[in-house]
């Protein structure tokens, strides 16, 4: 693949959130220690291997919103997607063949952002957590596409797939 043929897609599951506050509304959940320390380590492992997104298309949760911040990509637009809020694989697809750029950061919730890694890639990473999409865990596919409209399951190439403990343990 040539740099003109390909789309990057940076698939995010937000970092891990605190449960402090049983009575508070899960969308105004933030972030735990644990969880901006997360975010922090993948911003950094992302620009260290240059995976820097055009723009993020984010969920609205606190949680999404601080992990985005987190990330400490300042000059990256984000943009906040109601629809993205604990949404299925269907939704968040259709939400990617909206987006602009070459390299997008989809930030969301699981099951949603984990089953739709599945139904994208090719083959799937050779990786123990894979399959279960802990919080933070970060997926890099490209696609052999020049729009997203196009992009369609079974077609994404991993290209490097990290979780946060890997970085911070």
């Amino acid at each position: 693949m040539t740099e003109n043929t390909y789309l990057r897609l940076i698939l995010m599951r937000h970092a891990k959130s605190s449960w402090d506050d049983p009575c508070m509304d899960d969308h105004d959940r933030p972030l735990n220690g644990r969880g901006r320390k997360s975010a922090t380590a993948v911003g950094k492992w992302l620009r260290t291997h240059g995976y820097v997104p055009d723009q993020i298309l984010s969920s609205t949760a606190q949680r999404t919103v601080e992990t985005a911040h987190g990330l400490g990509l300042n000059d990256v637009p984000t943009h906040l997607i109601p629809p993205l809020y604990m949404a299925g694989p269907d939704r968040i697809l259709a939400q990617l063949h909206r987006a602009q750029g070459r390299c997008i950061l989809m930030l969301g919730h699981n099951p949603g952002i984990g089953w739709l890694a599945e139904m994208l890639v090719r083959a799937p990473p050779l990786h123990g957590q894979f399959g279960d999409y802990p919080t933070g865990a970060t997926l890099v596919l490209d696609f052999e596409a020049i729009e997203w409209a196009t992009v369609s399951r079974g077609t994404g190439i991993v290209a490097a797939f990290i979780t946060p403990r890997e970085l911070t343990d």
